[in-house]
């Protein structure tokens, strides 16, 4: 068994980034996610990386988009204000196909909220943040330990597809402290060759990255190839954690944070007799449509849980398609749903009150 040690949400997911071979990262501060920043400064000064504190959110991203045209493994963090700031950023990244890590620690919002955990960022996530047909793989980790191994990987499928990767957590899971092993489940990283990257062309001929295609329908062809591209991320990269989802009447859809708290509900709801499931979409884009769209052949209700006024549950419901019901519970604001509230939510789905 390999050594664990103790750290936060935050550390652990620099840490990731550190064991992916990380060589870039900038970053602006905001809470909850500032233990990211300052664990950065640290580890990239001792692995040879470069650490900027940028002087704003935008020049963070534009910075990142920098590196990564030069082919390093770039990376930069915030929070959901923070993050609204680098929407054109990661809308030039993705048209560029740049490959990156990005990594939210979602607060309390609207406007600038509170620094509570929410889920409220989940639709500038998954469906485009900022201008344009794009899209980026978005991982949402339910603990520490995944903090770490996918941001690990985010990095891989980030060069891999030449695309933007994001890590959506809260500030729940970035605070947090739990053991975590620094090697993961054996992870080492997957580099790829950048012949792309602009890198000086001393003996070939000049490479250029640009978003601005004004050709004659040089744009619309470029998108088709990376509807295209996000077409093969779709039918590869799907990831999502199922439990007792076969013999289920009800079945709970969560992510996050909100999964592990799911997870104890739907165990006590089993301990009543009640025949309860949970499937945990690890990947919000691409999400597991395929997985919710199969379990809703069986199960009756759906039960979708959110730190949000309710946004994945449209996912949910596009997936079942009119197959079962789906009900919602969310709480805002920095509201976290407790065990007794989900598990109180069952009982009435199951006495057939809601």
């Amino acid at each position: 068994m390999s050594k664990k040690t103790l750290m936060c949400g935050n550390e652990a997911c620099g840490e990731g980034a550190i064991i992916a071979g990380c060589t870039f990262y900038a970053g602006y501060p905001i809470t909850p996610q500032n233990e990211l920043t300052s664990y950065m400064s640290k580890r990239m000064g001792e692995t040879g990386g470069s650490f900027i504190q940028a002087e704003s959110e935008l020049a963070a991203v534009s910075m990142v988009h920098g590196a990564a045209v030069a082919g390093a493994r770039a990376m930069t963090s915030s929070s959901s204000p923070g993050m609204s700031l680098k929407q054109e950023g990661i809308s030039y990244l993705a048209g560029c196909e740049l490959p990156c890590v990005l990594v939210n620690m979602q607060r309390g919002g609207p406007g600038l909220g509170n620094i509570a955990p929410s889920q409220g960022d989940y639709f500038q996530a998954v469906k485009g943040g900022g201008h344009g047909d794009y899209k980026i793989i978005a991982f949402a980790p339910a603990s520490v330990q995944e903090l770490l191994d996918y941001t690990a990987l985010a990095f891989d499928l980030a060069d891999k597809y030449r695309n933007p990767v994001l890590i959506l957590g809260d500030g729940l899971l970035g605070q947090m402290m739990e053991p975590v092993s620094l090697k993961g489940d054996g992870y080492k990283p997957r580099f790829v060759e950048k012949p792309w990257a602009l890198t000086g062309c001393a003996g070939r001929k000049p490479n250029t990255i640009r978003s601005l295609i004004l050709a004659d329908g040089a744009l619309e062809e470029h998108n088709k190839n990376l509807q295209a591209k996000y077409l093969r991320i779709r039918e590869s990269e799907v990831r999502a954690e199922t439990i007792g989802v076969k013999d289920a009447d009800i079945i709970v859809v969560a992510y996050g944070s909100v999964a592990r708290i799911s997870r104890a509900a739907v165990a006590y709801a089993r301990q009543e007799g009640l025949r309860v499931g949970l499937i945990r979409p690890i990947t919000l884009w691409p999400f597991p449509e395929k997985i919710i769209a199969e379990a809703a052949a069986t199960c009756k209700k759906f039960l979708v849980v959110e730190m949000s006024a309710g946004q994945m549950v449209e996912d949910v419901r596009l997936a079942v398609n009119g197959a079962a019901r789906v009900d919602f519970y969310g709480r805002m604001g920095g509201g976290i749903p407790t065990e007794e509230e989900i598990l109180g939510r069952i009982r009435m789905q199951a006495d057939g009150h809601l």
